[in-house]
């Protein structure tokens, strides 16, 4: 036979309920203890029973007992533990753990336990609490105190993690318990300097400076506030000039794209960006060697592509009165001197092996057959109606962009190179490309 009413033990944690009287269990063998003090209750006794349990419980007021059931003697310890003293001396007590916490620099600990004695003081308490007049004055004095004190030290442990915006909460709430709180005003003047908000930073700043006395012994606050503000005001002067240089830095920008604009006009330059331009870097049209004067002159980055070989080649920056020739100077070698900025010093790194003055012999290492020299191929440059125009070695970069019959695309110049053996075939198969 199984047992019946069972009371819990260290072996099973819930007594074992008696079998209903129309389960006939006189052949069944009995289950171990601990299993059958699980089993012989529903899902709802088994919840109901381990809320009850310190370990489990949620709610003091419904974990003792009820129904006649006995009383929990744990919980009714826990609950006189819950109310013992008052709520400033349960508000002390928390506060004095996160002192500790302090002390051993663990500021989320800490922020913890002074939060516990801010809820601890708003929490409502029996109303049997015997206290006279007097007694209940200085009570409230006495929460005042110990509130604005956590309020005070929970805003370190904001300032410490980071978290400028809490501290200014915890200083702000501070300040209305306690106007003149030295602390609250320097930690709020430095949580409001780490937010780069200066002058709000030197208002807290100097009133907290206006309550120190540096004749007496209070002259470390004196000090720290004088230290502090002076990293103010040089955060201020810092920000300041950043922030002017930042603006005329705009202006300046905003300046250098109008001229840019109007070089462009004047020229008759079209310039359009597609959908989704490709990552140039630092590769831009300027105007130079002034980008604010009408004399300077335009610098295009250039992209010479080989569409026989699937190879390219690309110069950061070519003057506008370069010619075609001293672009293929640079990158076939050969005739050519350079190609102005961009052959010389913008355009240096365009591909690897390429020399200062693009002078010498071929250099393309996939050119094989020695088929690319600037005598041995044709370029083109692709118009905006689709088709191709023919560029000669002699013509200058303005003379091709002029009028926008070759737009500039995405901020580069596209110029196709093909050797004259392979033009005819390379012109039939782009016709055959355009008419699909």
């Amino acid at each position: 036979m199984h047992s019946t009413n069972s009371p819990p033990s260290p072996e099973i944690p819930f007594p074992i309920a008696p079998k209903p009287a129309y389960q006939d269990v006189s052949n069944t063998p009995p289950l171990p203890p601990l299993m059958d003090s699980v089993q012989s209750h529903s899902t709802d006794e088994l919840v109901r029973m381990m809320k009850k349990i310190p370990l489990f419980m949620t709610n003091l007021d419904e974990a003792g007992g009820t129904d006649g059931e006995e009383e929990n003697i744990q919980v009714e310890a826990l609950r006189a533990l819950q109310y013992e003293g008052t709520r400033a001396e349960i508000a002390l007590g928390f506060k004095e753990r996160g002192n500790e916490m302090v002390a051993e620099k663990r500021w989320k600990d800490a922020k913890e336990f002074y939060t516990k004695g801010i809820l601890a003081l708003k929490a409502s308490m029996d109303a049997d609490i015997n206290t006279t007049e007097g007694d209940e004055e200085a009570e409230i004095l006495k929460e005042k105190q110990v509130e604005e004190a956590c309020y005070v030290n929970r805003s370190l442990c904001n300032l410490e993690l980071q978290n400028y915006r809490s501290t200014l909460t915890d200083t702000a709430h501070a300040l209305s318990l306690s106007p003149s709180s030295q602390k609250a005003l320097y930690r709020s003047s430095l949580a409001l300097l780490h937010l780069s908000r200066h002058t709000h930073a030197l208002d807290a700043c100097t009133r907290g400076l206006a309550l120190t006395n540096p004749s007496k012994s209070a002259s470390a606050q004196h000090t720290a506030f004088l230290a502090l503000r002076t990293r103010i005001l040089d955060a201020q002067k810092t920000f300041t000039e950043a922030e002017h240089k930042r603006v005329s830095e705009k202006e300046r920008k905003k300046k250098e794209q109008l001229c840019l604009s109007a070089a462009l006009h004047a020229r008759g330059i079209k310039v359009r960006m597609s959908p989704h331009p490709p990552d140039l870097e630092d590769a831009r049209i300027f105007l130079g060697p002034d980008p604010l004067k009408a004399t300077s002159r335009l610098f295009f980055p250039v992209l010479v592509l080989y569409p026989v070989h699937g190879q390219s080649d690309f110069l950061k920056a070519v003057e506008e009165t370069e010619g075609w020739g001293g672009v293929l100077g640079v990158v076939l070698g050969g005739e050519g001197e350079g190609v102005g900025q961009g052959g010389n010093e913008k355009g240096k790194g365009g591909r690897q092996g390429m020399d200062e003055e693009g002078k010498g012999g071929n250099r393309l290492p996939w050119d094989k057959e020695g088929e690319y020299t600037v005598d041995g191929v044709e370029s083109f440059m692709e118009t905006k109606e689709g088709g191709m125009v023919k560029v000669g070695r002699k013509v200058r970069l303005l003379d091709v962009l002029a009028g926008g019959k070759v737009e500039v695309v995405d901020g580069v110049v596209r110029g196709f190179v093909v050797p004259k053996a392979r033009v005819g075939a390379w012109v039939e198969e782009m016709k055959g490309r355009k008419g699909r």
